[in-house]
Order: C-alpha cells, then structure tokens, then sequence
C-alpha cells in the first residue's frame, strides 16, 4: 500500500478551525442549531467541531448528538456483521437548524441514511451537511455538503483516512493507495 499525506496535524486544526468560522458566519451563537455526527467516525469530527465552538462560546451551550445510521442504511441486510453503535441524542430537532457532520462523503449512502434516521427526532427546519473530506467525482447519491474540509479526487480503489489523535495518537489525513502488485492481481480476476 502507498500512502500520500494530504492533510498533517497544524493543517488539520487549520481547516477544523475554518469550519467553525464557516458555520458562526451562517449560525451567528447556535441558539437555534445543533450539530450531530454520524457514528462511527463522524462522531470525532462532530466533537472536534463542537469544542473549538465551546472554545470561541464559553458561555453558549451547543447542542451536540451521535447517530447510529446502521440500520437506516439500505446496504446493512447484506452485511455478515452488523455491530451498531449508539445514537445519543437528548434533545428535540424540531425547527432547528442541524448541521450533519461526517468525516468523509464518498457516496453519500451513508448521509442519506443520516438524514432518514434524524426524522425519528423531529421535523428540523434545515439539515446541513460538514465533511472533513469530500471524495468528489464517486457519489451514488445526489448528495453535496455545505461545509467541507478539503476536497479529493480519487479513484474507486483508493481509500481516503482520516485519523484522529483520540484513537490514532494524530490529527492527519491520508490518500491510501493500493500498490501495483495488488492492482495486478485484482485485474486478473
């Protein structure tokens, strides 16, 4: 596998922090907002987001949740292994303002089934979308996020990660790649 740094951690906080700024610009101190993230991954993002606003409003309480999407998606029967996480949402999404939150968009399945699943909390009178990576050009879905983080085109078998110092040890984002060895003995089948 050949890996190629797209993003370092300084950078990664650099394009975290632009976000936060992206979204105080549309939802000015978050009275009427909430930011929920898509578990798993999405998660990290949504929390990252959420405590660099808490930073810049230390007296604002911001709404954050988890969401499970597993079984909203429409690929989950076809899976051998179905482990779900948790959806922590403890407040009401009717008439708010929420902003979606994920690490990465490839095809949009995933973002599709976030949005089903937040209509079991309420009518929301807008859902925006956050990516920290957007993989342009591979979407199966007309789905497009109001706030990315950075935008990558890739082609199908490679793998865009992003790692998170809570669980990887460092802020950082790859461009993955098979190597040709691989590429090889796939085209053969």
């Amino acid at each position: 596998m050949q890996r190629r740094l797209l993003l370092n951690s300084k950078n990664f906080d650099i394009t975290v922090n632009r976000l936060c700024h992206q979204l105080i610009e549309n939802h000015n101190d978050f009275s009427n907002s909430a930011i929920i993230g898509i578990q798993s991954r999405g998660v990290f993002a949504a929390r990252r987001i959420h405590q660099h606003l808490s930073r810049i409003f230390p007296d604002k309480k911001i709404l954050i949740g988890d969401l499970d999407v597993t079984f909203y998606r429409d690929d989950f029967r076809r899976r051998e292994i179905i482990i779900p996480g948790s959806t922590e949402i403890d407040f009401i999404i009717e008439d708010k303002n929420v902003i979606l939150v994920d690490d990465v968009l490839y095809t949009g399945r995933t973002v599709r089934a976030g949005m089903d699943a937040l209509v079991d909390f309420g009518r929301a009178r807008k859902v925006e979308l956050l990516t920290i990576v957007d993989r342009r050009y591979s979407r199966h879905l007309p789905i497009a996020p109001d706030y990315v983080g950075i935008s990558v085109d890739s082609v199908t078998p490679e793998k865009v990660v992003v790692q998170w110092k809570e669980t990887d040890g460092e802020d950082a984002i790859w461009l993955v790649s098979p190597d040709n060895n691989m590429k090889k003995e796939s085209s053969k089948q």
